[in-house]
């Protein structure tokens, strides 16, 4: 069964610079669920623009020991090569460039709003990181 087969009931779009992340929940066919992590990168071609695109997928019985590696590895990096830097600076940079919008949205949501983005932000995201 191919991946688009597959229902996808919850979508949460991070944006991050030229990348954005989208967290999905899908369903199979036996009505078992899972999460598919993408990360989008947006880049210059020759006629315009095009999308790389890589995706893993997590499944339920990993939830723990993923989010477990994840907190693990993010605690280090704060704790261990970066203690002078002040993260929660990067967590107020973001409230400052987006209104405040719902948690929770419907996959349809965020479909539009990612077409009209990618529609209307043209070169808005060429800058240097």
């Amino acid at each position: 069964m191919e991946e688009r087969d597959r229902e996808e009931l919850f979508s949460k779009r991070i944006r991050a610079g030229k990348r954005t992340y989208f967290f999905d929940v899908k369903s199979t066919r036996s009505n078992d669920y899972y999460i598919t992590i993408t990360e989008s990168r947006r880049y210059q071609k020759d006629d315009g623009f095009g999308y790389e695109k890589h995706k893993m997928f997590l499944y339920k019985e990993d939830f723990g020991k993923f989010m477990e590696g994840l907190q693990e590895a993010v605690d280090y990096v704060k704790t261990e090569l970066l203690p002078d830097v002040d993260f929660s600076q990067f967590d107020r940079e973001d409230e400052e460039r987006m209104e405040y919008k719902s948690e929770y949205k419907p996959v349809e949501a965020v479909e539009k709003e990612t077409k009209e983005d990618d529609e209307s932000s043209f070169g808005s995201d060429l800058k240097w990181e």
